[in-house]
């Protein structure tokens, strides 16, 4: 996502063009996965053996493209379908179109929980909607104890509109999980953890709006700048975070006949 190895910007029409094309692009991808309206690819990065490029593309029949952009912006309706989500909170405001966050991730036991400080940005264009993010460093947000620091390269949705009620949604991500896996893990991802994932927010849609009329209904900050009460940063607070100079943990040994799955998961 950085433009090679300049600072922290935030991301034009020409960004969130490239992030477009990769989601609808064949080209590079394998499939991984492919079941009951899912579909998972893969992408090997060359320069390195522990990030992954991860694509994946799921049919939203009755959830048109604007619920679900509004569903996965609402940070108060995540904690409701997100279980594996242990903390997300906006940090600051940096445009009427982006602002850097925090979110920590629950892993599956016996790995160590993973957590991100990202620059996030989003539009709409036409009947597509966007949201992306990467990592980046604020001096007030340090890696902390108990969590392995990640770094997300690339993250981001992608919604389009597919008949006259539904949507289909993409979701691509490139992040460097700062640690070496268990091969295991990574199939695991692919094979069941994405699916799941993808599954959980298409139900969360469908369920977004009867939920949204009962807790603030006119609230939406992502469509309505003026709502926006965070507090204002600006780009020279914050610096890229470079994976280089965060903790990095093998984990590759870890069995996984001591993984643990939680029944939500299931």
């Amino acid at each position: 996502m950085s433009r090679g190895g300049e600072g922290v910007y935030i991301p034009d029409d020409s960004d969130f063009y490239t992030f477009r094309d990769q989601c609808e692009s064949q080209e590079g991808w394998n499939s991984q996965y492919n079941k009951a309206g899912v579909t998972v690819w893969s992408q090997t990065q060359e320069d390195s053996k522990t990030v992954q490029k991860i694509k994946m593309q799921i049919a939203c029949r009755d959830v048109p493209p604007e619920t679900l952009y509004d569903m996965l912006h609402d940070t108060c309706y995540r904690k409701k379908w997100d279980s594996n989500m242990i903390e997300t909170y906006d940090i600051g405001r940096l445009t009427v179109n982006a602002d850097v966050g925090y979110y920590s991730w629950r892993c599956p036991s016996p790995l160590k929980n993973r957590d991100f400080v990202t620059l996030r940005s989003w539009l709409p264009l036409g009947n597509d909607y966007m949201i992306i993010n990467y990592s980046v460093k604020h001096p007030k947000y340090p890696p902390r104890k108990d969590f392995v620091r990640a770094v997300s390269l690339q993250t981001g949705y992608l919604i389009k509109a597919a008949g006259s009620r539904g949507s289909i949604l993409y979701y691509l991500t490139q992040v460097d999980p700062r640690g070496s896996l268990p091969k295991w893990v990574v199939n695991k991802v692919s094979q069941y953890v994405a699916p799941k994932a993808m599954k959980k927010i298409y139900k969360a849609g469908l369920k977004y709006p009867e939920w949204k009329r009962k807790h603030n209904p006119s609230f939406k900050p992502w469509v309505y700048p003026e709502q926006n009460t965070l507090p204002s940063i600006s780009l020279a607070e914050l610096s890229l975070q470079h994976a280089d100079s965060l903790e990095n943990i093998d984990e590759s040994s870890l069995a996984e006949d001591r993984a643990r799955i939680s029944d939500e998961e299931a």
